[in-house]
């Protein structure tokens, strides 16, 4: 057995898989004192650039069981951060809209996202940074990855 493999170090692997579970974490508890959870702040930010989805479309963008996504939406409804509006081309479906306070509370979020990149990356200068995130596009994409959607949504369970 060849002992300088582990003298090494953990391989990037398991640290991509450290500090997204350590960022994913600190992230859910920095968005707690706005009684939201990750998912939540995640619908909220698609239907803020894709106002009118249905909710069939946001499940499918999601990757997520539909009845998971209804059961977000009706959670975010009953804070009034979401809105369901009749859709005007299919009577059976609902179009998605972020209410007023909706969108006030994405600016928070936005706000808390801000700050936990600060407080993950604050060991990085900018170049470090956007050398960085570079790195991680690549990999990405070379996963394809849907960009800008947390895999966590597929891992759900219908409800």
């Amino acid at each position: 057995m060849n002992s300088s493999k582990y003298r090494s170090g953990p391989g990037p692997a398991f640290l991509l898989a450290q500090i997204g579970a350590h960022a994913a974490r600190r992230f859910a508890e920095r968005l707690a004192p706005l009684k939201l959870a990750p998912p939540d702040a995640g619908i909220l930010r698609i239907l803020r650039g894709s106002p009118g989805l249905s909710q069939q479309e946001l499940a499918g963008r999601l990757g997520a069981h539909p009845s998971r996504v209804v059961a977000l939406i009706d959670g975010l409804e009953q804070r009034g951060l979401v809105e369901r509006r009749p859709n005007a081309d299919d009577r059976r479906q609902y179009s998605l809209f972020l209410s007023p306070q909706g969108a006030a509370t994405l600016e928070d979020i936005g706000r808390v996202a801000r700050e936990h990149q600060e407080d993950l990356l604050r060991s990085l200068d900018k170049e470090e940074r956007r050398q960085l995130a570079v790195l991680l596009q690549k990999i990405a994409n070379a996963q394809d990855l849907t960009p800008g959607v947390h895999p966590g949504y597929r891992m759900q369970r219908p409800c």
